[in-house]
């Protein structure tokens, strides 16, 4: 087996930001929010916005424009998706809740709240953008 390149010279990366790339950054941040992101009203207006999560991880979205700045090629991906931000909720019931609310609210349901084999409830809206966002909870039996 080999020795990956990240442990070269003692020095070993650590995942620090998670980037999200928005066509809309005003409706993007407003579905963030629904989710409990504390991100500034004054935000709504930025082309790249990021905020601190609890544990150091950082969440940035940023415009299209913005990253054609330095990618000019860069097009929206095609097909599913292989990314999903995940969110924790208090409870099965906070898992159903939640996600009625976001899709009363004009949101992309994608996937119904259901109970996961691996004891968890589940369900996935569509942020804005289209991207997977997975809410959940551990089932009673498996807490």
């Amino acid at each position: 087996m080999s020795v990956p390149v990240a442990s070269v010279a003692g020095m070993t990366p650590h995942l620090d930001q998670l980037g999200i790339v928005v066509a809309d950054m005003a409706a993007s941040l407003a579905f963030y929010r629904r989710l409990g992101l504390d991100v500034p009203a004054s935000a709504d207006a930025e082309p790249h916005v990021e905020i601190t999560l609890p544990g150091g991880l950082r969440l940035a979205w940023d415009t299209v424009e913005v990253i054609r700045t330095f990618d000019p090629g860069w097009e929206l991906p095609a097909g599913g998706s292989r990314t999903a931000l995940a969110f924790r909720c208090d409870s099965p019931a906070h898992v159903d809740a939640l996600y009625a609310e976001l899709v009363t609210a004009g949101y992309v349901g994608h996937q119904e709240p259901w109970d996961a084999f691996w004891g968890q409830r589940y369900a996935v809206v569509r942020d804005p953008d289209g991207l997977a966002v997975d809410l959940f909870a551990p089932l009673p039996e498996a807490a």
